[in-house]
């Protein structure tokens, strides 16, 4: 059996009581006296001595005027008082705790019997309480007596024990519990409604940064098709571009000879021509024949579009012909003039 508790165990606490002490500290929160939310929501009573009156809320005299509960205060002769110090882990059940306490040391009967408790202290280990016990009867003959009242539930009954007041239960403290109760509702209603618009704010808030997240995906997606485009055109592009330099390397390595061979034919006089013509890139190579060759060697260089003219082989004569034989070598300016 100790084993099977200790399972239970968690810090010292049993798990099992875990759902009472929530809902312990949940009515202590709301019901207690000193609760800060009671004294802030409870209503004020008007507390009537045979002399005067005075003002109280949540057990504390307060400066409010007018309010429509109101209590009598029973003279100490017909309070019976009695101190408790109880382990602070029966706060939870304290109702059942001095119920039995007033049925077994009250000194009236059962029926007769009223009671009332206030904490008078409280820390780890446990809870003073103040208890106090008073005779239905008795209270009503001085409540008649004294005030004319009649109905136990027209007025509350309270004690004065060690200067803190004890409401007595059985009279008519429900009246002021009830709207109590009904305030705690109207607060609790209005803190669900501004919950609910708080989270109805955060989910429009949501919503439209879901809309413009999808809006920004669909933007990201029509960059990234764009720039898929931009791509396959800077790739068609480059190709371009390569083949644009292929060409022109080829063209600088096979250039049109008819514009060559048009110059050199307005070049060559009458009785000058040419019987070999090749050119590679820059470079003409031309072998041909002329009355006087040395005179187109120096007409040629004497050409702009010309940047060299050089003879690789010396001039010849022709048998029998007054012909001279040239061989020339050509070599083009990079950039011809226009």
């Amino acid at each position: 059996m100790l084993e099977s508790a200790q399972k239970w165990e968690l810090f010292g606490y049993d798990m099992r009581n875990l759902g009472r002490h929530w809902l312990g500290a949940w009515r202590s929160l709301l019901w207690a006296h000193d609760s800060p939310i009671r004294q802030r929501f409870d209503d004020a009573v008007c507390l009537r001595r045979e002399d005067s009156e005075v003002y109280y809320q949540a057990g504390k005299r307060s400066d409010t005027a007018g309010t429509i509960y109101s209590a009598i205060l029973l003279p100490e002769a017909l309070v019976l008082s009695k101190r408790l110090d109880l382990p602070a882990a029966v706060e939870e059940d304290l109702d059942v705790v001095l119920a039995l306490e007033c049925s077994a040391h009250s000194p009236f009967s059962a029926d007769d019997t009223s009671y009332g408790w206030h904490i008078a202290h409280r820390d780890e280990s446990k809870i003073r309480v103040v208890l106090a016990i008073a005779s239905k009867s008795s209270a009503m003959a001085y409540l008649v007596s004294k005030f004319d009242v009649h109905d136990p539930r027209q007025q509350e009954v309270w004690a004065q024990i060690d200067g803190e007041m004890v409401v007595i239960r059985g009279f008519g403290e429900g009246l002021r519990e009830v709207n109590y109760k009904k305030r705690l509702l109207r607060v609790a209603a209005m803190l669900a409604v501004a919950a609910l618009l708080i989270a109805s704010i955060v989910g429009v808030a949501a919503g439209v940064k879901a809309l413009e997240w999808k809006r920004v995906e669909a933007m990201a997606a029509t960059a990234e098709i764009e720039s898929q485009d931009a791509a396959r055109m800077r790739s068609s592009l480059g190709l371009a571009n390569e083949m644009i330099v292929s060409a022109n390397q080829i063209a600088m390595s096979y250039p049109n000879p008819h514009i060559e061979i048009s110059r050199l034919t307005h070049l060559l006089k009458d009785g000058e021509f040419i019987q070999r013509f090749t050119i590679k890139g820059l470079d003409v190579n031309v072998q041909g024949g002329a009355t006087d060759a040395a005179s187109i060697m120096q007409r040629l260089a004497g050409q702009p579009e010309y940047a060299e003219v050089t003879a690789p082989r010396a001039i010849t004569r022709a048998r029998r012909s007054e012909s001279e034989n040239f061989y020339l070598n050509i070599r083009l300016r990079e950039e011809p003039a226009q």
